[in-house]
């Protein structure tokens, strides 16, 4: 029988398939700056706006008692259910700029409210509108892309693993990542750096990368990612023990989190 988890998620599916239908279209129609967010180089452009406005409208029709946070219009009415919807309108919106085809629709139904160390996340879907992929997952019931059920990579020495990672907006914080990363780098495989968590959180769920961390994720960046890539067997936390978010994400199979882990507390990888 379905559950109300399943009914999260299919209000969630597809509204981020309607959503990334318009992203879609938007995009080969041309893409302009709309404003500057946290530097000169973190861009809104208008598609961002109007994507957030398409899902929030079908999240209030759907569920008008919920609540909502999202990347662009921040919080509306307070949940009077205990459900928020937790919004990412377009995930990688530089790459979504340039024509680089890694940016994604990214949703979650969360309880708890709206800070990420207090909600539990319900269920969650990233789109990529390019490549037409739908990650999904719910609380208990796994992941998937598409039909295909997913896991985690086996678990495999230090020196085997692909690890992803992404960069801060400001100057001063990149260059601190990047001093972290050289250290990590001769330790592992090779790094990617895709430029959506969302989508680097899907990609450790599918087992196209063994392990993605970052610090200085907003709650939206990897509401949905972070259900995904847990439910397909990936250990996702801060360090320490603390939970994942904007102090930092690491998400891995757990024998490969448990050998990066405190080389990236020793390197400054948080800081």
């Amino acid at each position: 029988m379905p559950n109300a988890n399943d009914e999260l998620l299919e209000i969630a599916r597809s509204t981020a398939v309607a959503a990334a239908e318009l992203v879609r279209t938007k995009r080969s129609a041309g893409v302009s700056v709309a404003a500057l967010k946290s530097s000169p180089v973190d861009v809104v452009t208008e598609a961002d706006r109007e994507s957030e406005e398409l899902i929030r409208s079908l999240l209030a029709d759907a569920r008008p008692g919920d609540g909502f946070l999202g990347e662009e219009s921040g919080t509306g009415d307070a949940s009077t259910t205990g459900v928020t919807w937790v919004v990412d309108p377009i995930d990688g919106t530089v790459n979504y700029l340039y024509g680089i085809p890694d940016y994604a629709v990214s949703i979650a139904a969360v309880e708890g409210g709206d800070d990420p160390a207090e909600w539990t996340a319900l269920a969650g879907v990233v789109v990529n509108p390019v490549l037409g992929e739908v990650y999904t997952a719910t609380r208990g019931g796994g992941a998937f892309l598409g039909d295909r059920r997913l896991r985690v990579a086996p678990g495999k020495e230090l020196a085997r693993a692909l690890v992803a990672t992404g960069f801060s907006y400001t100057a001063e914080r990149r260059e601190r990542q990047a001093s972290a990363l050289v250290r990590l780098i001769p330790l592992i495989r090779d790094i990617r750096r895709i430029g959506s968590a969302a989508l680097d959180l899907c990609a450790v769920a599918s087992g196209r990368v063994d392990a993605y961390y970052e610090r200085g994720l907003n709650p939206w960046d990897h509401a949905a990612g972070a259900l995904i890539a847990a439910e397909a067997g990936a250990r996702v936390a801060g360090l320490g023990g603390a939970p994942a978010g904007a102090l930092f994400t690491l998400a891995a199979e757990p024998g490969l989190f448990a050998q990066l882990e405190p080389l990236l507390d020793e390197f400054g990888a948080a800081f």
